[in-house]
């Protein structure tokens, strides 16, 4: 089984009740909102990572305010010839606060859309699991960075999602 690791950093946006999403187009082509943010390059500093994915995915400059915590997900995933990944993402997950730019798509990447949503109606919304910790987050402010009765996500043979 092959072991993998993806360290990323993400940003949660949210301004007069409006939360900075980004539309995520998985390989099937299956699209669903995620928080702006990806992986880290290979010495980037994690607040650079959140950042740079900010205006990659949405145009929006921005500054991180605070560190909301860290999420740890582990899937199991089937490869080629028979074989299994063993993955595991590790979120860094950060307050951000726009400082400028304009909304626009991200060209040539893993999104296609980036918008503005209402906190309070996140639930009508197609969305990686995801957003609901990194809101939870920003609500609870828990003092290991890590919300309550958060589990490993059971789903065995699936790939992981944008995160």
């Amino acid at each position: 089984m092959n072991q993998e690791l993806r360290v990323a950093a993400y940003a949660v946006c949210v301004h007069d009740g409006q939360i900075l999403l980004a539309r995520w187009v998985a390989k099937d082509g299956a699209k669903r909102w995620t928080l702006p943010g990806g992986g880290m390059d290979h010495g980037e500093d994690p607040v650079d990572t959140a950042v740079r994915e900010v205006e990659e995915e949405t145009g929006h400059t921005s500054e991180m305010t605070a560190l909301l915590g860290v999420d740890s997900i582990r899937r199991r995933y089937p490869r080629k010839l028979g074989a299994f990944a063993d993955f595991q993402g590790l979120r860094i997950i950060y307050e951000g606060r726009i400082t400028g730019g304009e909304l626009r798509p991200e060209e040539g990447g893993s999104t296609d859309l980036a918008a503005w949503h209402a906190v309070d109606a996140l639930a009508e919304l197609d969305r990686v699991e995801l957003v609901d910790v990194g809101v939870r987050l920003w609500r609870e402010r828990p003092v290991l960075g890590r919300v309550s009765g958060q589990e490993p996500d059971p789903v065995e043979n699936a790939r992981p999602e944008n995160g």
